[in-house]
């Protein structure tokens, strides 16, 4: 059996909220028990309403969120979420912003933005940068004359992928790509959800893929996991989730699909 390339045991993440008494500030229970892990070349699809804890969650796996309970761990090491340990998480898992007009930078080139993980990590000459850029850019099917232009020059799904590019760009194990498609039109959507599935078999690796529409999260998905309240309530093979499920929220979830018949 292989070593899952993020593995999440217990985890807790409560915050404190505004509201309630000065000393005594209510607490939000985001995360509650979760543990959920992922190997490379599967697709974990999170699914859930708005407000469930998903985006925690990925920001946990990617170590931009601190537990408060908990552990997480990489290839079987478990990681502190110190300096260090961002970092090393950084590396292995690459997020998929839901919005890529606001993900990427309006004022840089694309050049730039694709340079700047290899930037911050110190890696390669400029010479070897570039040639990784232009590797990515026919990776994710984008023409070379897209490095000269900025966001606003390019349609919804071309800035999508140049997010999946940049995602791509320090070979990480694992991407995360939280609610991709819900700010592209419809026409788009299946070219980058056919685009994420193609990448996923091409480069072996693991996806976790967050949604709140089951039905993509069951077209797109090896395992599905479905969340509510901070808990996962209900696990297994995407097929079997959506087909027998044995959870009423699921069940709910379910019934909510519009039918095309």
């Amino acid at each position: 059996m292989t070593t899952p390339v993020i593995e999440l045991s217990d985890v807790h993440v409560v915050h404190k909220a505004r509201t309630g008494k000065l000393f005594r500030p209510d607490r939000v229970h985001a995360v509650n028990g979760v543990s959920v892990s992922v190997s490379k070349g599967e697709t974990l699809g999170l699914v859930g309403e708005s407000g469930c804890g998903k985006s925690t969650l990925a920001r946990v796996m990617v170590g931009l969120q601190p537990v408060t309970s908990g552990s997480i761990r990489h290839l079987g090491k478990e990681m502190k979420l110190n300096e260090r340990g961002r970092k090393e998480l950084g590396r292995a898992v690459s997020v998929v912003f839901q919005d890529p007009a606001t993900a990427l930078n309006p004022r840089m080139l694309v050049r730039d933005t694709l340079l700047d993980p290899f930037r911050v990590h110190g890696i390669g000459s400029e010479k070897e940068r570039t040639a990784r850029v232009r590797e990515l850019l026919d990776l994710v099917g984008l023409p070379q004359s897209a490095l000269d232009v900025l966001p606003r020059q390019i349609s919804g799904g071309q800035r999508q992928r140049v997010a999946i590019a940049r995602a791509l760009a320090l070979r990480p194990d694992v991407i995360i790509a939280d609610e991709p498609t819900s700010a592209l039109d419809v026409s788009v959507r299946a070219q980058v959800l056919n685009l994420l599935v193609d990448l996923k078999e091409e480069l072996g690796l693991g996806l976790v893929f967050i949604s709140h529409d089951i039905n993509t999260v069951r077209f797109i998905s090896d395992r599905m996991a479905v969340m509510l309240a901070g808990q996962i309530v209900e696990t297994g093979p995407a097929d079997e989730v959506f087909n027998n499920p044995t959870n009423d929220y699921t069940r709910a979830l379910l019934s909510a699909v519009p039918s095309l018949l």
